[in-house]
């Protein structure tokens, strides 16, 4: 792949210091070879999603969205995401279960990817108001590719999300 793709990635933390976690990521992201952090979202928190639905015993997780401009492929995107999830401790034990980081490709410019690795745009994330909401505050324009604007996905989905007041930003003063 040649030039530079918009990539979108949203970040989730319900286990440890979820803020200070969040924080470490974004950095790691902007880190990466290939990859120019453009913008990062304000902090949202949600309830814990399992595979049956809302768990509100679960842990509480912090969620933020960023892009980058990233010249390499997604699936060296999704390795290396991958090993910066496993540095900040996740363990993938059980399906959707509590975790220190979870970062999720959602789309990788207008790229169409569905192999046994990979799924682009995420086959859940226009369902899913703790990516959509911290997305649209970046982007009042952003679309899923073949699936809709963010905002009227957004309406959609009932959006129980909120803001974190109590946050500081991700960032760290980086990409706004």
């Amino acid at each position: 792949m040649t030039g530079s793709q918009r990539v979108v990635l949203a970040l989730g933390s319900n286990l440890g210091d979820r803020a200070a976690t969040l924080a470490e990521a974004v950095c790691d992201l902007a880190a990466l070879p290939g990859a120019a952090l453009v913008a990062v979202s304000p902090v949202y928190e949600s309830a814990a999603v399992k595979p049956g639905g809302v768990d509100e015993n679960a842990p509480r997780y912090l969620n933020a969205v960023l892009t980058i401009d990233y010249t390499g492929d997604p699936h060296g995107l999704l390795d290396a995401v991958n090993a910066i999830e496993a540095e900040h401790g996740r363990v993938r034990a059980e399906r959707w279960g509590d975790r220190t980081l979870d970062i999720d490709l959602i789309v990788f410019g207008d790229l169409s990817v569905d192999d046994d690795l990979l799924t682009l745009p995420h086959p859940r994330a226009a369902e899913r108001d703790f990516v959509l909401a911290p997305w649209l505050d970046l982007d009042p324009a952003a679309l899923i590719p073949g699936r809709g604007l963010v905002r009227d996905l957004l309406a959609a989905t009932g959006n129980t999300v909120h803001r974190a007041a109590d946050t500081a930003d991700p960032a760290l003063g980086v990409g706004q």
